[in-house]
């Protein structure tokens, strides 16, 4: 028996990011810093810091 390769997880973790939805957290709050995001009738607030960080909060 083998070990796999890093190179054998790497395309392996590739494929499964590449089904997973991205988006671009500027284009998100529309060049701001801050969006609404509702998900079950529940509103949640995405701020952008100064530092770059995402903060998402209820």
């Amino acid at each position: 028996m083998t070990a796999a390769r890093p190179a054998d997880f790497s395309s392996a973790a590739t494929s499964v990011l590449a089904r997973i939805p991205q988006h671009d957290a500027t284009q998100l709050t529309r060049g701001g810093n801050q969006a609404l995001i509702v998900l079950d009738d529940q509103i949640y607030q995405l701020r952008i810091t100064r530092a770059g960080k995402l903060i998402l909060t209820k």
